[in-house]
């Protein structure tokens, strides 16, 4: 049975592909910075994205996106401000989730755009 971890690398590399697929460039997965963890940073055009991804077997405890709290949210505002911190401009940001629902093989992908709003 896999663990956290490969869970979290298996909800990482589907969302990156669902992504691409919808021309987003990907800047990086499972960003860094001390305690700090962005799960997939991309760009929307002109527009940085701050992807949370989650991943779920089933919904018996809710959709998967339900589980961004707003202790997530703000944990995942101060992430993209230290990412901010890297770049040299301060481009227009937003927060996206990709929520993924199933098992191997039978995944059911929903995108959350402007999932949540920084401002709140």
């Amino acid at each position: 049975m896999p663990g956290n971890k490969e869970i979290g690398d298996k909800g990482e590399f589907l969302a990156a592909e669902y992504l691409r697929s919808k021309k987003f460039r990907i800047a990086a997965i499972n960003w860094r910075n001390l305690h700090r963890e962005i799960d997939i940073v991309a760009w929307d055009k002109k527009e940085l994205v701050i992807v949370e991804v989650k991943l779920r077997k089933n919904d018996f405890h809710g959709q998967p996106w339900e589980f961004v709290t707003m202790k997530k949210q703000k944990y995942l505002i101060a992430a993209a401000e230290a990412y901010l911190d890297t770049i040299p401009e301060a481009p227009e940001v937003r927060f996206d989730v990709v929520s993924i629902l199933g098992e191997e093989g039978r995944y059911k992908i929903e995108h959350i755009e402007d999932a949540f709003n920084p401002d709140v």
